[in-house]
Order: structure tokens, then sequence, then C-alpha cells
């Protein structure tokens, strides 16, 4: 063979490899910057291959983190959670546009183009493909679309909407933490401090285990703290560039994730085995999961242990956080802890903890949550992804791929939506239905608003009701604020409560 042939042949799968490099890392993406900046959307300078997850990772968030805020406010929670969109919001304005490797992300913090975007019908925007590494904690229903969606949504909601079965679980979980509270301030004399976001993870820990699986927190205690340590991995999966087949490659942290899973794989596989040969009626997930949903039809194995594994992560992690900042704030607040504790003593009388039927009468202790989850939202932000070119807020034209930055925390602190006291600890701008939809959704809009919503609001009802009107609480001088947004946002270094018995 012609030797120049032949070296042409052996060069070209090279020429091929720099060319799909150059036009996918390279081209596309400024060809994508530009499309936007004669929109009038600007952002920080696209850069190949990392872009500007690497500056965000490892100098804003970072820096960020390694502060605290000078008094327990709630002025500089939106700089501390998402600080790349504080900066750049206020260098580029509002939208903005950055980079994640050579996926462009659009941020977002209108509340009409956020009612837009995640009230569609139209299918333009989805919910962002899944980083390989995040499935292990978002699997099941949060990862799927179409039938397979409905099937699964139509099981979860008839499970996590059965409050008359699960209030007796939730208070009698509520009432084993308050009776080693009472022996714990009796030993100490009058009161005692307790780091509350360590006791309301093991609360409602144990409140998921009784009413989604049918177990307990001890039972699924070595499950929980598997998805403590999975937590890290996956929130560093999530900040990074995801290079195609590399949760293949034998590192040590990919060991470490094959390891976790592997046993928790198994110990819900146990779970699953134990609840097989019950012929009581399902009243919790896992039954109603393993049952028909439709004559002839259920769900395989796989399919229920991905929605376990989904739902042992976030039927803790955001009611748990969720509790522990109202507590937090009433501790700090405590004209607004008395108004709840008169309340909740008006409402139920000597009943030590509320019937279903009080849950609605508590306007004081809902206008406390809502405000609570204005300005400190469990997930801090959502993330959508467009899947077809569409037109946004009637003027911006934006192309298929782009991946959309919804900036909850933002918009929830945004004094020109909630006026100049949005940084205030102030439940009564509750007191009347707010003017847009999407000015407030800690739980997410449309159709995928979440499921577990009713079940968070109605745990954090009674857990409230019964602790304050047993105890007076303030917030430790110990405590020191440091919002964090992990997967959700929680206290950096915890949250050190004193509680005292009231008489």
């Amino acid at each position: 063979m012609n030797p120049i042939l032949l070296l042409l042949l052996l060069l070209l799968p090279l020429f091929f490899i720099i060319f799909y490099t150059y036009y996918k890392f390279i081209w596309i993406p400024n060809r994508i910057q530009l499309h936007f900046h004669q929109q009038g959307i600007r952002g920080p300078p696209y850069r190949p291959i990392f872009s500007n997850s690497i500056q965000i990772r490892r100098r804003m968030i970072v820096e960020a983190e390694s502060s605290s805020l000078t008094s327990f406010d709630h002025n500089g929670v939106v700089q501390r959670v998402m600080p790349h969109f504080h900066n750049w919001s206020k260098a580029y304005g509002d939208p903005f546009l950055y980079w994640f490797g050579s996926t462009p992300r659009l941020a977002v913090s209108d509340p009409d183009m956020i009612k837009e975007i995640l009230v569609n019908s139209s299918g333009s925007f989805d919910k962002v493909r899944a980083n390989p590494f995040t499935t292990t904690l978002f699997g099941g229903l949060m990862g799927m679309e179409g039938e397979q969606w409905n099937v699964h949504r139509r099981i979860t909601t008839v499970a996590f909407n059965m409050e008359k079965v699960k209030l007796p679980e939730i208070v009698d979980s509520t009432r084993n933490m308050m009776s080693k509270w009472d022996a714990k301030i009796e030993g100490n004399g009058s009161e005692f401090e307790f780091d509350v976001y360590k006791e309301f993870h093991e609360l409602v820990a144990d409140i998921i285990s009784r009413s989604a699986f049918g177990s307990s927190f001890e039972e699924g205690k070595r499950i929980f703290e598997l998805q403590r340590q999975q937590v890290m991995l996956v929130l560093q999966g999530l900040r990074d560039v995801y290079i195609p087949g590399f949760k293949y490659v034998p590192t040590k942290m990919n060991r470490l994730r094959w390891k976790l899973e592997k046993e928790k794989t198994e110990l819900i596989r146990k779970l699953i085995e134990k609840n097989k040969n019950t012929k009581q009626k399902p009243k919790h997930l896992l039954g109603l999961m393993m049952s028909p949903y439709e004559k002839d039809k259920m769900l395989d194995l796989e399919e229920i242990m991905n929605e376990c594994k989904t739902f042992y992560f976030n039927g803790k992690e955001a009611p748990a956080n969720f509790l522990t900042w109202v507590f937090l704030l009433l501790g700090l607040h405590q004209e607004w802890q008395n108004k709840a504790r008169e309340e909740v003593i008006r409402v139920c009388g000597d009943n030590p903890f509320p019937s279903v039927e009080n849950l609605a009468e508590l306007k004081i202790v809902k206008m406390i949550l809502n405000e609570t989850l204005r300005l400190y939202p469990a997930s801090g932000l959502m993330m959508r992804q467009v899947s077809k070119n569409v037109k946004l807020g009637g003027r911006y034209n934006i192309p298929s791929g782009t991946e959309l930055f919804l900036a909850m925390t933002a918009v929830h602190h945004d004094t020109r939506i909630w006026g100049e006291d949005a940084n205030e600890f102030n439940p009564m701008r509750f007191a009347e239905p707010r003017n847009h939809l999407a000015s407030f959704f800690p739980f997410g809009l449309g159709a995928r608003v979440c499921v577990g919503q009713n079940l968070t609001m109605v745990e954090a009802k009674v857990v409230l009701a019964m602790i304050v009107r047993e105890y007076s609480f303030v917030v430790s001088h110990s405590y020191v604020h440091a919002p964090m947004l992990s997967l959700t946002l929680q206290p950096q270094y915890g949250a050190q409560i004193i509680f005292s018995k009231r008489s």
C-alpha cells in the first residue's frame, strides 16, 4: 500500500477526534453564547471542557462556606447558599448565562418565567438528565417520564396522603423523642441543650420508616447511615462535570460508591422480602408498591427498590431540615413561639397532640411554617432542561439542551416581590393569599409538585404543636448561623437550642 495513503488512514481517526472535540467543545458553545448575547443575555465567558463549574466549586462555594453570617439574621442567605447566582446576577443581570462543562445554563429568578417553565404542559421543559452518580439517592419517581412516571406517581400519591393512618405514627415517634428529652432535662436540673438538627433527623427517620416502610428507625438505621455517607459523594458528582463512562473506573471514590450502594441495596431487598408475605391491607408506601396497581400489573423488584432508595432519602432529609429551621426561627423570635403555643392550646384544648381535624385550624402555625419555607426552602433551587427550541417569557429564544437554574432562594428573598422586609421573619405576610403563583414554590409547581408535600406539612404541624405546648426554648449562644446548601438547605454546624419544660 502507498505509504502516504497508509499514513492518511492512520491519521484519519486522529483528525476525526480533533474535529469532533473542536466542534463539541468550542464551535457549538461559542455559537450558543453568541445566540444568547444577541438577545442581551450575558454571563461569565465560556471556557472549554470544565468552564465555570471549577470557579463555582473551588472558589465561590469554598469561600461562602468558610465564613458564617455575623448574626442570626437572614440578609446573607442567598449569598451564602448560592454564591454564583448572587455574584453573577449582580454583574450580568437576570437572567444570565453560565456554563456547566459544555452545557449552557440559564439562571432565572423571574416568577413569570418560572411559572411558565414549571406549569408548562407542552413537554418543552423536562427534568435534567440524571448524573450517573446521583441515581443512588434520586432514582425512582424523580428520574421518570411519561406513563412510567404516571403509574409511580399514582401509587406514591395514595401512600403519602393517608393522614389519618399516619398521624398516630407521627405522634408515637414524637412522644418517644420527647420522653428522652424529659429525662435529659430532669437529669440536668431545669433545661438542656439539644442539637435539634440531629434530633429531628432521627425523629423524621423513624416517622418515614413507620409511615412509608412499616418498620422503625432502628431497623432502617444502617440504611440512613449509608445514605448519609452517599450524600457527600453525590454532591461531589453534581458539582463536577461528568465524563462519560467514568463511573466504571475503579477509583478510590468509585469503589466506595459501589461498596455503599451494594450494602444499601441488600438491606432494602431484605426489607422487601420481609413485607412480601404480609396479609394485611397495605397502609404504607412499600405495601402499596408491592400490590397490583391494575389487574395483573405490578411494579418489578428493581422499580420498587429504586423507589425505596429515593423515599428513604427524600422522606427524611427535607422534612428534618425544615423542622430544624422552624425551631431555630421560633427560638429566635419568642413572640411567634408564644403565638404558636397559644393557638395550639386554644385549638387542641387538653389533648396533648392535634387530631386531623385540628390541623386545618392551626392558622398561625401554618403561617409560621410557610414563612420558614420562604426564608429557608429545603431544596433551595430547581433545575429543568429545555427539550426543544422554545420561546421563554415571550422574548428569549432558548435552544434545546439548555439547562434552566431556577433560583428559588433568591425569589423567596427578593425585595421586589416581598417588600423591603423580605429578609425579615414575618409570618403575617401569609395571612392573605400571595399575588403570584411562582413567588413561593418550596415544593415546586405543576404536575411534578413534591409528592411528599402533604406529609411534610402534617409532620411539621404535629411535631411543632406537641413540642411547643410542653417546652419553652431559645437559641443557644453556641449556635453559629451558617446556612449551607448541600443536597438540601441545612445549618452547617448544627442547630443548638436550649429547652426547658413548661409547668
